[in-house]
């Protein structure tokens, strides 16, 4: 299994080259308008960086187009702000929403930071994040343009159950299962299905004295989705 896995990912990797150069070829209009519309709205710099845990949790500078103001926090994540709407630009809410902040980690991908699919990549003082997905072996992969947990709940999903299903796909990876996650992203960024602004399932305060919060409400909703995916699974196997 390590052997058919090693070689997928040595053939993956030329897809991602492939695409990716493809990708840049044909989005260079969008990435030209995109430009001109982050200039005209709150100046430059165009592109973001910001540290990332890559493959083997080695750091890497991940590239976006920036959303945010200049005097915005440093490495901090967003919901982690207090009141993060008023750092967001006009231009910024759009491409958070769309999700075409993230079209630069293309040159990440070039570069063999990232791949087009796997597990999103943390911050680097994520570590609760990390942790969680040492447990799964999705820290040993490429990290990401989209993944499988992106399409099963994206920023709605706690922590713990965004590693699981990121472990998931680390077992499952393969040609069809790479397919069926960037399938799933194109859908998910018509509908803008998960997106919560601010939101990683990291926390969040109490909605009301005494009652669970938001978070604990989402988590014990994955869970039992993850346990029910988890006994279809184990019932297929099962021969009749």
């Amino acid at each position: 299994m390590e052997k058919v896995l090693s070689m997928y990912a040595a053939v993956k990797r030329v897809l991602d080259v492939v695409f990716a150069l493809t990708c840049l070829i044909v989005l260079s209009p969008i990435f030209a308008v995109i430009s001109i519309a982050i200039v005209l709205d709150s100046g430059l710099p165009v592109l973001f960086k910001q540290r990332r845990i890559g493959i083997n949790k080695t750091a890497f500078q991940i590239l976006k187009f920036r959303t945010m103001y200049m005097d915005t926090p440093e490495d901090t994540p967003t919901h982690q702000l207090k009141n993060p709407e008023q750092y967001i630009t006009r231009v910024g809410r759009f491409l958070r929403r769309t999700s075409l902040d993230e079209l630069p980690q293309i040159l990440n991908i070039l570069a063999g930071d990232m791949s087009f699919v796997g597990p999103r990549p943390a911050l680097w003082n994520q570590d609760d994040l990390i942790a969680e997905r040492d447990k799964y072996g999705a820290n040993q992969v490429r990290p990401g343009l989209t993944g499988w947990a992106q399409i099963n709940g994206r920023d709605k999903l706690p922590i713990e159950v965004k590693a699981r299903l990121d472990g998931e796909y680390v077992r499952r990876m393969g040609f069809w299962m790479d397919v069926k996650c960037m399938l799933g992203t194109v859908l998910t960024v018509i509908t803008t299905d998960g997106v919560v602004e601010g939101g990683t399932g990291a926390g969040s305060e109490r909605s009301n004295e005494g009652g669970p919060s938001p978070c604990e409400e989402s988590s014990h909703y994955w869970e039992g989705q993850l346990h029910r995916r988890q006994c279809c699974a184990v019932a297929r196997q099962v021969p009749r």
